[in-house]
């Protein structure tokens, strides 16, 4: 029987030890996870995951990557079936707002990530984020659809207003009221932003 390629073990290693991370984190938090058991769970050792991700926090940052990977693809897809660019737009920034709701989502990025990881807006995933709402607010701008502003800055505003407004609801007492309020005032927010005679 042939062996698998080094490169394939160590993906297949790594895959497995996420997989049970990111189950143990959903389930019980990341302070009540506790790394003898996803290790377990996997069929692998301590010795495995302090060699691929240095430690219990370095395994975190791979489970919010791999969520965050997932959010941004669910992001595209929304923002794909829409009428036009804006509305792709808005209705991508509107189901950013809304995932705070899922539990996963809550409890892994929006309540344990800043708690162990620091400000969310200082995460890797942050600047290539703000570079792509920067690239698509350049456009709507040279097209005529919002009001001429400095997309970067506008960018940054809207990114910390979407952040802001998830880390409300995900802590929130009552997170789907929350969640009604913050998408009510970013749609207004953003409608704002239009040019009169574009709408």
């Amino acid at each position: 029987m042939a062996h698998k390629p080094r490169s394939e073990m160590i993906a297949e290693t790594r895959r497995k030890l996420v997989t049970a991370a990111r189950h143990a984190f959903g389930t019980m938090g990341y302070a009540d996870a506790s790394m003898d058991d996803f290790t377990a769970e996997a069929g692998l050792t301590r010795g495995a995951l302090y060699h691929h991700f240095g430690d219990k926090k370095g395994l975190l940052q791979a489970v919010i990557a791999e969520i965050d990977a997932e959010m941004n693809a669910r992001l595209c897809a929304i923002s794909a079936k829409a009428r036009n660019p804006w509305q792709g737009f808005v209705d991508e920034c509107i189901a950013y707002i809304e995932m705070a709701l899922e539990p996963e989502i809550q409890r892994i990025v929006l309540r344990d990530g800043p708690a162990v990881l620091g400000d969310p807006a200082n995460w890797p995933n942050q600047s290539a984020c703000i570079l792509s709402m920067t690239a698509s607010l350049e456009r709507f701008v040279q097209e005529g659809t919002i009001v001429a502003t400095d997309a970067e800055a506008l960018a940054r505003l809207l990114n910390g207003a979407m952040l802001s407004a998830s880390l409300w609801i995900a802590n929130s007492p009552e997170p789907q009221a929350s969640s009604r309020k913050a998408v009510h005032a970013f749609e207004a927010f953003l409608a704002g932003l239009r040019v009169k005679d574009r709408e």
